[in-house]
């Protein structure tokens, strides 16, 4: 079985060992019930032996027997829906897969996978059609025996019934427990076989986000706001170690916007722990961005070379900067690979789980969040405008640069406390995060434009044995100048006629 990947929406039912089979075709939209298939499975699952994979909900397993046999890694995306992701068996039982280990790795980290079940399923499988002849679903009577690997090893048994969408609607579903429970069959009340077999052992659910009130503790705002990009960060974690689209932006902006929340909220918890935090944050986003950054630039550079008349492409410009840059970009993503392999950010998710689990705030983080929050937000504002003021202290170019930077981190950091507040301040938030949103990307643009020069500079500066080609990488250089400057322009008339407006709450 080759790897692949899909959606699997079922449903699992607990019936009595000797119960009698549903009226399948009483389930609406079902109009022909086939012949059963009977199959014998044999799963051996593997996690930690802490159990970390089971605490997330989610399965791996090494299973023969059956149409399908072969490793499943099942990842929980709503109730009764999994994402599978599977792979050939191969020889050795014990290796997970590598692309498996790399997909679980935010979860497990340093610790091995081992085999902690297994489970044999004798199964009599009927598929469920429609009156055009299409596949609606299987519906699956498992007799069950399953085995604890992990001292006290235990033995344990019972019969599950399964429904599986095919080409089927949702709606079956619905139908099937309606139809299953006037039978007096219930709905199973554990997600998978595993979570039966771990019986109590079997990690009971995360504690929720808190829920920000107006009225209640200010330390909830903050610990809904890191909840989300604590998430968010594992969520995308998996996409960067396989190169998935968009990932490695999108992880980077979650480091960043739990440093920033860090930042803003510091009177709120432990200053030791929060400047650990941010400094462990800090490296993450910067070394796992490496390989982003130089991307951007050479697609910037590309649509800069293809808009050139060809007359004034003078030498191999457009080749030097694809190697020069290709070759950055693949030292950039090795970088950010290693570092997600590292001891280093294996303890930094164990200090933000942690910091969730036993949130180590301080007296203030009892107040009042309506104040409270407003207050620390209102801070950030006026952080901003004073570095919009330092602006007029800059002479020489660089400068300038510098203090433009410090305006744009003060715009961001302004934008994601307005998005951590928006819960207790609704509209107003959101207006103020989207003013401070344009700054940061008005003089994001800036921003990419001197880090664009600065790099044009070093490619000039190793090309400089080809003769005339420093021609058009001078030309390069002044039309991202000139885009530099309009950007600049653009901020300081959006920042006369539009300055983010202060939240109120007295």
């Amino acid at each position: 079985m080759a790897g692949s990947e899909v959606i699997e929406v079922e449903h699992k039912y607990s019936p009595s060992e000797s119960g009698a089979l549903p009226r399948l075709a009483s389930i609406q939209g079902v109009d022909r019930v086939g012949e059963p298939v009977s199959e014998q499975l044999d799963a051996v699952y593997f996690d930690t032996q802490a159990l970390a994979l089971a605490a997330r909900r989610i399965t791996l397993r090494r299973r023969s027997g059956g149409p399908d046999a072969g490793w499943h890694l099942k990842l929980p995306v709503a109730a009764g829906e999994r994402r599978e992701i599977t792979e050939p068996l191969g020889a050795d039982q014990d290796a997970v897969p590598e692309r498996l280990r790399q997909l679980v790795l935010v979860h497990t980290r340093n610790h091995v996978l081992v085999p902690v079940a297994r489970i044999r399923t004798s199964r009599s499988s009927t598929p469920l059609y429609a009156a055009d002849a299409a596949l609606l679903a299987r519906f699956s009577d498992d007799r069950v025996e399953a085995q604890f690997l992990l001292p006290p090893a235990e033995p344990s048994r019972w019969r599950e019934w399964e429904i599986e969408l095919a080409d089927g609607p949702r709606a079956l579903l619905q139908d099937a427990d309606e139809v299953l429970a006037a039978e007096g069959v219930p709905v199973s009340a554990l997600p998978s076989k595993l979570a039966r077999a771990l019986g109590a052992r079997y990690p009971g659910e995360p504690a929720p986000a808190p829920k920000p009130r107006r009225r209640g503790p200010a330390s909830d705002v903050m610990l809904a706001y890191i909840f989300q990009q604590v998430r968010a960060l594992k969520v995308h974690d998996p996409g960067v170690r396989v190169d998935a689209p968009d990932a490695v932006h999108q992880l980077r902006v979650a480091a960043r916007r739990l440093r920033s929340a860090l930042a803003t909220f510091r009177k709120l918890t432990d200053t030791t722990l929060s400047q650990f935090l941010r400094a462990e944050l800090q490296w993450l986003a910067g070394t796992v961005g490496q390989a982003r950054d130089t991307e951007v630039i050479r697609a910037r550079l590309k649509d800069m070379l293809d808009a050139e008349p060809p007359e004034l492409l003078i030498g191999p410009v457009a080749r030097q900067i694809e190697e020069q840059l290709g070759t950055i970009q693949l030292q950039g993503r090795a970088a950010g690979l290693e570092a997600l392999d590292s001891d280093r950010y294996f303890r930094l998710l164990d200090s933000l789980d942690a910091f969730l689990a036993a949130p180590p705030l301080s007296g203030t983080a009892r107040n009042e969040a309506l104040g409270t929050i407003g207050r620390l937000v209102s801070a950030d504002r006026k952080r901003l405008k004073a570095a919009v003021r330092s602006l007029n202290g800059g002479t020489d170019g660089t400068s300038q640069d510098a203090a433009l930077h410090d305006v744009r981190k003060s715009a961001k950091r302004l934008r994601y406390a307005a998005e951590a507040a928006s819960p207790i301040f609704d509209k107003q938030a959101t207006t103020l995060a989207r003013a401070a949103e344009e700054i940061q990307e008005v003089l994001g643009d800036f921003q990419d434009s001197v880090v664009t020069r600065e790099t044009l500079l070093m490619l000039a500066a190793q090309a400089a044995a080809d003769a005339g080609i420093g021609f058009t990488y001078g030309r390069l250089h002044a039309l991202e100048q000139q885009r530099g400057n309009e950007a600049r322009v653009r901020f300081l008339d959006s920042w006369q006629n539009s300055r983010p407006e202060p939240l109120h709450w007295e």
